[in-house]
């Protein structure tokens, strides 16, 4: 993971486009992600978010625009590269796991890339740290897991990939707000610890700019706006579309 020793890191996207066979979906984003920030995409359904983060991790190419992380051309990499080159995604829902698998086994298929297996016990010790619950559980089938314990372990497994920057789609998504607040703080301990880029994509707009030092906003596969959290909060067309607050005439 990053450390003060390592160069800075950044990713850079412009001009992006992509999408599924011929529907394009992603038209013309363009943002970045400095090594160690927390950077929010807030959006609603449909607005291309889960696009956006399949892509950055090589599982949809682009079909047009430029990716790079730390001046490395992204656009052709495979997801095995880049996660070799310290991109780790944490995907959205029940995907990511192995149901039918232990928790240590899960762990282990998470740690298995080049970048972590030398580390692996360093590693593990690092994440049963942090997820104490997901130790005491390693010997269970990862489908018997609650939805907080799951989401716990997904992190878990990218963060054993070593990453540099870390992107989180929806870790919010189907949990109680006891286990959302849960979850964000591990966030936020994860991001101090380690110093990691993180870029969190979330409906959930109070939890996202609460822990992103800035953000963008994707409507229809588009960036129509961006700035600091704070700034965002404060917007009148966020506040009313994100969280139904009107302003007063």
């Amino acid at each position: 993971m990053a450390n003060c020793a390592e160069v800075r890191r950044m990713l850079n996207i412009k001009n992006l486009d992509a999408g599924y066979g011929g529907t394009r979906v992603l038209r013309g984003v363009s943002i970045s992600v400095e090594d160690a920030e927390i950077v929010g995409i807030i959006g609603a359904n449909g607005a291309g978010k889960t696009t956006l983060l399949k892509t950055l991790a090589g599982l949809l190419k682009p079909t047009s625009g430029e990716l790079t992380y730390n001046n490395v051309n992204l656009n052709k990499l495979s997801p095995y590269e880049l996660v070799e080159l310290g991109i780790s995604l944490v995907t959205e829902g029940g995907g990511g796991i192995f149901t039918n698998m232990s928790v240590i086994d899960n762990l282990y298929v998470a740690s298995y890339s080049g970048r972590s297996r030398k580390q692996r016990e360093e590693l593990f010790k690092m994440v049963f740290e942090l997820f104490p619950r997901i130790k005491e559980r390693i010997n269970q089938k990862a489908g018997t897991l609650s939805g907080g314990e799951r989401k716990m372990l997904k992190i878990a497994m990218g963060l054993l990939t070593r990453p540099n920057l870390l992107m989180l789609d929806e870790p919010s998504q189907g949990l109680a707000p006891m286990l959302t607040a849960e979850v964000y703080e591990k966030i936020v301990e994860i991001h101090s610890r380690y110093n990691l880029g993180i870029l969190l994509v979330e409906q959930n707009l109070y939890q996202s700019l609460d822990v992103a030092k800035r953000a963008y906003v994707l409507e229809n596969g588009r960036i129509v706006l961006e700035g600091s959290s704070k700034t965002l909060l404060e917007t009148p067309s966020v506040r009313e579309k994100y969280l139904g607050i009107e302003q007063a005439s």
